[in-house]
């Protein structure tokens, strides 16, 4: 089978707000597709967010478990926390690392940046590898109770294999960190 029609060519004919928060916009809209039908869609807009793989010499990662309301439990994640309007991500992520961990990095390596769910959502995250850790005073947010936990690399790989880490964000920074360490990562950003 043949595709011949222009992926590219969606025209949205309607946009209108159905929802804001504090995080995210949800959007309600009409879009002509390549075969000139219309579809409804639903598309969220954020913010943008990035995520930390705070590694110390010694090859454990400093990780966070928090309780995460979607999910109606905790879940064990690199630290990671959402862009301020105007804020870059790099200076995102030395907030965020010092907010949740209370340790600042000298070393900050952007590993990738990608979409979460290019399907409903245009969340654009960073993703960083953070070392040379050095610690400081800080506070979380408010409505933050965070646990961290430090944890050898190699141990990561057997916690997510028996489903002990299901975050994507952490998932992919961590296997990221041992293929830019074991040599067969260098990111191109």
């Amino acid at each position: 089978m043949s595709l011949t029609y222009d992926i590219a060519n969606h025209e949205v004919l309607k946009s209108e707000e159905a929802f804001k928060g504090k995080v995210i916009r949800v959007f309600l809209e009409d879009v002509r597709l390549p075969d000139g039908k219309v579809a409804r869609w639903e598309r969220v807009v954020h913010p943008g967010a990035v995520g930390m793989v705070p590694l110390f010499e010694d090859l454990t990662v400093l990780m966070v478990r928090q309780y995460r309301h979607a999910v109606r439990g905790p879940l064990l994640e690199i630290p990671a926390g959402k862009l301020d309007p105007g804020e870059s991500p790099e200076n995102c992520a030395q907030r965020e690392l010092a907010e949740e961990t209370e340790y600042t990095s000298k070393c900050i390596e952007k590993l990738a940046e990608f979409y979460n769910s290019p399907g409903y959502s245009d969340e654009k995250f960073y993703l960083y590898l953070v070392r040379d850790l050095e610690p400081t005073e800080s506070k979380c947010e408010a409505d933050e109770f965070l646990i961290p936990e430090r944890l050898p690399l190699d141990n990561l790989f057997s916690m997510i294999a028996r489903g002990e880490i299901r975050d994507a964000k952490t998932i992919i920074g961590l296997t990221l960190t041992r293929f830019f360490l074991e040599g067969k990562y260098k990111p191109s950003l």
